[in-house]
């Protein structure tokens, strides 16, 4: 049965625990369906796909592209796509005409936007216009630039604090989600205790509704990027390195094609 927004609250309310990767391709999403109840093309794709070294590269034209191809391949998890820098940030308005694109177009269930506390107010606009929102706080990709490197962001009082009351106020403002990003384990797991819609951790807390990682670091495919919040469920980089070596041996040595792979 394909889950609804309404269920994330019911996850929450029944300490349910969410499981959220993120997908951006036809084969890797219909793999994963089953295994998740959130399934999110990232913005993340700028790096694990098209080699850039941050988010900010990545074009809404692209975020569609990928999102149709992962909309396809889903029958049972809940949809979210990310609105890539500099489509949603300039105005609530600007913001609307972006999700309504991404919504049209994609088929998705949701889209997420990085929440400073300046765009809380767009949450609530786009709420009000029917586009359900998750939100994300605590280290934000796109503000890179900002910020200066990807560090852990409420390690003192006064912006945990600030994090606390943002998350407030992004509840409030209807998110039916927020995703908690590289922040203190104990303040992640205030948030959780604090607002009624479900927390999405990576870097947080195990006690946060929900856990997502990006699928390529899940896989190991990059081992040359591992910061400590993500774990390698197996190494497939190695594998793809053995399978590709032993594809070139038998090329070079005359071991394929075998009759076998030919028409008589």
């Amino acid at each position: 049965m394909k889950i609804q927004k309404s269920d994330l609250i019911k996850f929450k309310q029944n300490q349910q625990k969410i499981v959220c990767l993120t997908a951006y391709s036809f084969p890797i999403a219909k793999i994963i369906d089953n295994f998740c109840e959130i399934i999110l093309v990232g913005d993340s794709l700028g790096m694990t796909i098209y080699g850039a070294s941050n988010t900010i590269e990545v074009s809404l034209e692209t975020m569609i592209n990928h999102s149709k191809a992962v909309v396809k391949a889903v029958k049972h998890s809940f949809v979210v796509v990310d609105l890539p820098f500099g489509t949603y940030e300039q105005s609530r308005e600007q913001a609307l005409e972006t999700a309504k694109r991404v919504i049209s177009e994609t088929g998705c269930d949701a889209i997420k936007i990085e929440t400073p506390r300046n765009l809380i107010s767009t949450v609530n606009f786009l709420v009000k216009n029917n586009i359900p929102t998750i939100a994300h706080i605590g280290l934000m990709p796109q503000s890179i630039d900002k910020i200066g490197s990807y560090k852990y962001q409420g390690k003192d009082k006064q912006t945990a604090d600030l994090l606390i009351e943002d998350s407030i106020m992004i509840a409030n403002a209807g998110a039916i989600a927020v995703v908690i990003e590289a922040v203190p384990a104990s303040l992640a797991s205030e948030i959780t205790r604090k607002i009624k819609i479900p927390t999405i951790g990576i870097g947080a807390s195990v006690d946060c509704d929900g856990q997502i990682l990006v699928i390529d670091d899940l896989l190991g495919l990059n081992q040359e990027f591992k910061p400590r919040f993500v774990e390698n469920y197996c190494n497939l980089a190695n594998i793809i390195e053995n399978a590709v070596s032993k594809f070139s041996y038998d090329v070079k040595n005359g071991n394929f094609p075998q009759s076998k792979h030919l028409l008589q």
